[in-house]
């Protein structure tokens, strides 16, 4: 990762007036339309909209999935907004834990293969692998499982798999993309209290959601409306700021 003379380092995340345009024909759609943003190390926050809004392209950017038509995108006080993809992805290993929807696990790879994948990518000893992989499965009470696949799991396991390959590199920055959405209720509950855990323990927890119950479970929330923050504070115990 590069330094940077203008390194932010009391946020872990900030975006400075970023757009993202398409093209389409004639028309162009502004998915993200002048976004700032500033997230502390160690906070919990839900980034919430409903589809179409621009909360997947945000979260595209903040995990450096994706790169913004103009505009600025620090991590943890480097510049990561004109890196070119070899460089996004050291990120992605070293700085970021993803959680999707859908696991995203490698249906012909075990449970303990599917976690150490990442840290192949990062390039890390077949010995360390080993140890950060049982490490993470054990917070996730899923080492018993380890030499199953995925279609041999429940749907909570498959994500507690996926949030134990998020793990495996110990990244200061958790991002969650609708973690619950595939999960009934019960299961969908242990899925945000680990993630509260987590946050507990120091992780940054990032949780992209539309779901207003879910989001009020951060500490902090933004709403995102047709590419534009329209609301960014703390929760505070008051259920009724969610909708607004």
């Amino acid at each position: 990762m590069k330094s940077n003379e203008n390194k932010t380092s009391e946020y872990i995340v900030e975006i400075r007036d970023m757009y993202k345009i398409y093209k389409m024909g004639e028309n162009e759609v502004r998915a993200l339309n002048g976004i700032n943003l500033k997230i502390k190390p160690k906070e919990f926050v839900a980034i919430i909209g409903p589809s179409g809004s621009g909360k997947s392209t945000l979260m595209n950017m903040i995990g450096c999935l994706d790169t913004p038509s103009s505009g600025e995108y620090y991590i943890d006080g480097h510049e990561a907004s004109t890196l070119g993809e070899d460089e996004q992805a050291v990120i992605r290993n070293k700085e970021i834990g993803f959680i999707f929807q859908q696991y995203n696990l490698l249906q012909k790879l075990t449970v303990e293969e599917n976690v150490e994948l990442p840290l192949i990518y990062a390039g890390i000893s077949p010995e360390k692998r080993k140890e950060l992989a049982k490490d993470a499965l054990e917070r996730v009470d899923l080492y018993d499982r380890r030499f199953h696949k995925p279609t041999e799991l429940s749907g909570g396991q498959q994500q507690r798999a996926s949030i134990a390959r998020a793990l495996a590199a110990r990244p200061p920055i958790i991002l969650a993309d609708e973690p619950t959405g595939a999960l009934d209720s019960k299961t969908g509950t242990e899925v945000l209290n680990m993630l509260k855990e987590l946050h507990q323990e120091g992780k940054t927890v990032i949780l992209i959601t539309h779901d207003n119950k879910i989001a009020h479970e951060a500490e902090r929330i933004v709403r995102i409306m047709d590419g534009e923050i329209v609301f960014d504070s703390a929760t505070d115990g008051d259920k009724s700021q969610v909708n607004v």
